[in-house]
């Protein structure tokens, strides 16, 4: 489990996915349109980060929103997405990705699906 973490930790795109789902839901097409990578670059990302306990899902009709997974694999995912937030700042762009998000989050989603051809 730890290396799990580790390794999915390891990666600057999912350290910024880790950071987007502080406090929020967000689907692949959010997360997407924040990265600026191909839709199957994000999915393997998050796939990563599902593997290692670190994200959770919840499906509504056909979207699938994603958020931080803080309770159910225990202490060490907890402690890791912790680190990850505390330190935000010292990722690069960090400003810019955040004035980014605000400006996807202020698009409705369909939107943004069908501008990456996604849907």
């Amino acid at each position: 489990m730890l290396v799990d973490v580790a390794k999915a930790l390891a990666d600057e795109s999912r350290l910024r996915i880790i950071v987007a789902l502080d406090g929020r839901e967000l689907c692949v097409c959010q997360l997407t349109e924040l990265l600026g990578l191909a839709t199957s670059t994000v999915s393997r990302h998050i796939s990563v980060l599902r593997q290692a306990g670190l994200l959770s899902s919840r499906k509504h009709g056909k979207w699938v929103f994603y958020a931080l997974n803080r309770a159910e694999r225990g202490a060490d995912v907890r402690s890791a997405i912790g680190w990850v937030l505390a330190n935000r700042a010292a990722l690069p762009q960090a400003g810019d990705y955040r004035r980014r998000l605000n400006l996807i989050l202020k698009t409705d989603p369909e939107e943004l699906c069908r501008r990456q051809n996604s849907c």
